[in-house]
């Protein structure tokens, strides 16, 4: 935005008009709109779990060829991608998450184990996260990454704002948990009060 001189609009969920946009705010309990005076180029960025694929029309875009000045701010150095035989936890058709209920890393055996059967990515709290069990690669939440499957279950997941802001979109929402007064079961649509050690594995059984 600061080489185009333009302010930036960013993580818009949903278009009015070409300078009107809606944005949300406070880990997604409030919505903004915004209009943006920087005409006539205007610049944003998009939640893409906030708006429905397009469909393929088989038709040929028009390509433009355009002479840009080379860019001598920034150098590329390299790309680092972690490479996995399960679905992108960002554009997977059905998510499994694990919270702090998880205990430690190696438990999350249990969900890959149900991701797996599912054909499905593994995903985690920030709590999960901030505990060592796994990368901040597989985070869902305000500051991790935000989602929208057909379906999300969450294992051992209390329910807090900021994770609830990165999968609350999602089309099914299952939770597991043993404390039954858990945030997580006024999101779900379908909850387990029992104890994920117990119900994960009897799950995954059950899919064989």
């Amino acid at each position: 935005g600061a080489q185009l001189g333009v302010s930036p609009v960013s993580d818009v969920v949903e278009v009015l008009s070409g300078d009107t946009f809606v944005r949300p705010l406070y880990a997604g309990n409030a919505l903004a709109k915004v209009i943006s005076k920087d005409s006539p180029l205007t610049l944003i960025s998009i939640r893409p779990t906030a708006f429905e694929k397009a469909e393929a029309t088989g038709e040929s875009a028009n390509t433009e060829s355009l002479d840009v000045p080379a860019n001598e701010l920034t150098e590329w150095l390299l790309e680092s991608v972690s490479k996995s035989e399960r679905p992108d936890l960002g554009s997977a058709s059905v998510v499994v998450s694990g919270g702090r209920g998880m205990k430690n890393g190696e438990n999350f055996a249990l969900l890959e184990a149900l991701a797996d059967k599912l054909k499905g990515a593994v995903g985690a709290s920030r709590a999960a996260v901030d505990a060592g069990f796994v990368p901040n690669d597989l985070q869902v939440g305000q500051t991790g990454k935000v989602v929208a499957p057909d379906l999300y279950i969450a294992v051992g997941i209390s329910g807090a704002i900021q994770h609830l802001s990165g999968m609350k979109d999602s089309k099914t929402i299952v939770a597991i948990n043993k404390d039954g007064d858990a945030p997580i079961f006024q999101v779900a649509d379908f909850g387990l009060v029992a104890d994920l050690f117990d119900a994960v594995p009897e799950l995954t059984e059950k899919l064989q």
